[in-house]
């Protein structure tokens, strides 16, 4: 997630393990290879962050699942209104990968 609010909202959950990076140069944190290599699962708050992580490392990227939970990079970190989207919107995936499995 380009803002770190992926990291408090699933902090203490059961089954989820997050690593929030950015994909822009100004995050206080980037994506890097490991961070894919490591991840089961990439959720990003918009397309033109899933294009930035598959520009930016091809290989990796290429056979990891990828989600875009199409929220606007508009709110503040941690923003209640956000906190609420994003729990809803990766819920609903999170759901989607149990139940395929």
């Amino acid at each position: 997630m380009e803002k770190p609010d992926g990291g408090p909202i699933y902090r203490n959950h059961e089954y989820v393990s997050v690593c929030s990076r950015g994909t822009s140069r100004a995050a206080v944190q980037t994506i890097r290879t490991g961070d894919i290599t490591w991840a089961d699962v990439i959720l990003v708050m918009e397309e033109r962050h899933r294009q930035r992580i598959g520009v930016c490392n091809p290989l990796e990227a290429m056979f990891k699942p990828m989600h875009g939970l199409e929220i606007p990079n508009e709110y503040r970190i941690m923003d209640g209104e956000l906190v609420v989207w994003i729990r809803s919107a990766s819920e609903q995936i999170f759901a989607a990968i149990a139940a395929s499995s």
